[in-house]
Order: structure tokens, then C-alpha cells, then sequence
């Protein structure tokens, strides 16, 4: 289990990093963590909050405090949409330590590279971003062909599928590109609640994460800072705590958030929500279902 992480010290560390510039530390570029320690997932029953919004709600919850995960749907594939770009940026890390990648590095941005919603890419279009500015464009603000290109610089979608099996997860497909691979197809491009929970464990929380302190804080800051999905987890958790996260949208159902909760004191709260709403629900009744959920959690958790 992971060590004990409060507010000020993850706060604090991502202040600290920026202060530094960020600049890469070593590490071996094989070394992947290993799947969190198992806990018997809990039966937690959402039945009533799907029957009254409709739709198909995957949820999965792990309390690293008192060592309890709460499960529904979590074994049932959903289309993750945006919520892969934290992963995105972790893999992109992972070869900033291993010296394959800099931060720094320069990628022209062209008029080709454009598709649906490029708040950071769109503007640049003819000049530079930064490796980094890529992954804080992709993580922070969700912008598609941010996202692509960094697929690209990693070395494709066979790379991010490594990357995955890497870190011990056979779960999550890989298959296309953005924005295509929002579009339900069968099992493309889907997860599991509970696996992409796992994950969040494995390079955020674990002890044994792959990415390294300036790493791990830089994508922190990435998910916390982020302006996206205030409805969502952010809307459920208590005065004072602190959310890094990563919404995913589809535009006709698909409302995701995926983060980790850190309460004022204490070890944190991993979380997963993945809701394939009916496509007549409006955006802030999704919204509200996944705050919902992530308050029943944390009242089951007791902190309520």
C-alpha cells in the first residue's frame, strides 16, 4: 500500500517542481511498476441512480486509508474517450527519463495535425509547442491533435498499447486516433472501470510507479490545474480536498472522469466513473450523475 500523502505535501510538491523547471530525472527505461495489491472489490449499488437517469454507469472506487474497493460495472467495458491522455502523458514521461524524449524538444504543428477541438494547437498552427506544452495541452485542456501528435512522437498506437501492457494492463484497447476513437465500435478503444482505476494506482499512488518524483508531480499539476468537468468528481468530493483528474466526453452519452482524490490529511481516494449516458441527456445531468456517485463512495468511506 501506498504511503501516506496529504494535501500539503502533493501541493507542495507540485509547486516545488515548477519552481525547478521540471528537468528529467533518470531512470531505467524498462522500469514499469507492478499491478497494485489486490483488494476484494465491494458489491456498491449505483442500480437506483442509473434507473433514474438512464443510461449504463461503471464505477469503481479504492480507499487507500482503509484499504476497501467499491465496484459497479467494474468489470464491464466502456468507451474511455479523453480520459486515455493522463495515460498519454505518463508513457511520454516515461521516455523523457529514459532519455529518449526532452522536454523541450520543438514539434512544428501544422494545418494537417488539425481535427475537432485544438484550444492550444489550433493558434500554433505554423510555429512550435514543446514536447511539454503538447502533454499540458493534452492533459490539461484535452486538445485532440495534442494528443495525436504526441501518439506520433511516441512511436504510434502500437507504442501506447506497450505502454499499457508495460504497467500491467491486458484490459485497455488501443485503436485509433482522435477524434475517431470516441465513436463506439464494438470493444475499440474501451476499458474497465477497475482497470483504469489499477492504473491510476500504479503511477500515481503506488510506491512502485514507473514515473519518477519530478514526473509524477509534473502530471499531478497537469490534472489538478485542469479547468475540465467542475460538475463531475470535483462537484462530489468535501470542502478541502484536492482533485487531479481527467474527464472524457463522447457527445452522444459517454461523460467519464477518472482521478484522485486527496482529503486535508491522510491517504487518498482513487476513482474511476465511466457513465454512457442516453444521448438526449443534457451535458449537466451527466455531470451531476458522476457527483452523485463519487459522494455515495465517499460516504460509504466514511467521509461524508
Amino acid at each position: 500500500m501506498a504511503s501516506p500523502m496529504d494535501r500539503r505535501s502533493v501541493l507542495g510538491g507540485l509547486g516545488a517542481l515548477s519552481a525547478a523547471g521540471c528537468s528529467p530525472q533518470s531512470a531505467p527505461e524498462a522500469a514499469l511498476s507492478a499491478p497494485p495489491a489486490p483488494v476484494a472489490p465491494e458489491h456498491f449499488d449505483l442500480s437506483a441512480l442509473e434507473a433514474r437517469n438512464g443510461g449504463r454507469l461503471g464505477f469503481a472506487a479504492m480507499d487507500l486509508a482503509r484499504g476497501r474497493n467499491l465496484v459497479w460495472r467494474g468489470g464491464e467495458r466502456f468507451v474511455y474517450c479523453s480520459t486515455f491522455k493522463s495515460y498519454l502523458a505518463a508513457a511520454t514521461l516515461l521516455r523523457v527519463q529514459s532519455g529518449a524524449e526532452r522536454l523541450e524538444r520543438l514539434i512544428p504543428v501544422t494545418r494537417a495535425d488539425m481535427v475537432l477541438h485544438a484550444p492550444t494547437t489550433g493558434p500554433a498552427v505554423g510555429s512550435t509547442l514543446t514536447i511539454e506544452r503538447l502533454m499540458e495541452a493534452t492533459v490539461g485542456l484535452s486538445d485532440n491533435p495534442a494528443a495525436n501528435i504526441l501518439i506520433r512522437e511516441l512511436g504510434g498506437i502500437d507504442a501506447l498499447r506497450a505502454f499499457y501492457r508495460g504497467v500491467g494492463d491486458d484490459i485497455t484497447r488501443v485503436d485509433r486516433l482522435e477524434p475517431e476513437m470516441n465513436r463506439l465500435d464494438g470493444d475499440k478503444d474501451t476499458t474497465t472501470p477497475l482497470q483504469s482505476m489499477r492504473n491510476l494506482v500504479s503511477l500515481l499512488v503506488s510506491e512502485r510507479t514507473p514515473l519518477s518524483p519530478a514526473s509524477k508531480a509534473l502530471l499531478l499539476r497537469w490534472m489538478t490545474e485542469t479547468p475540465t468537468g467542475a460538475g463531475r468528481i470535483k462537484a462530489g468530493v468535501p470542502a478541502g480536498w484536492t482533485v487531479a483528474h481527467k474527464t472524457g466526453t463522447g457527445g452522444y452519452g459517454p461523460s467519464n472522469d477518472i482521478g484522485v482524490l486527496y482529503p486535508p490529511a491522510g491517504e487518498p481516494v482513487v476513482l474511476a466513473v465511466y457513465y454512457h449516458a442516453t444521448p438526449e441527456s443534457p451535458a449537466a445531468s451527466n455531470d451531476a450523475v458522476i457527483a452523485e456517485a463519487t459522494r455515495m463512495a465517499l460516504d460509504a468511506f466514511g467521509h461524508g
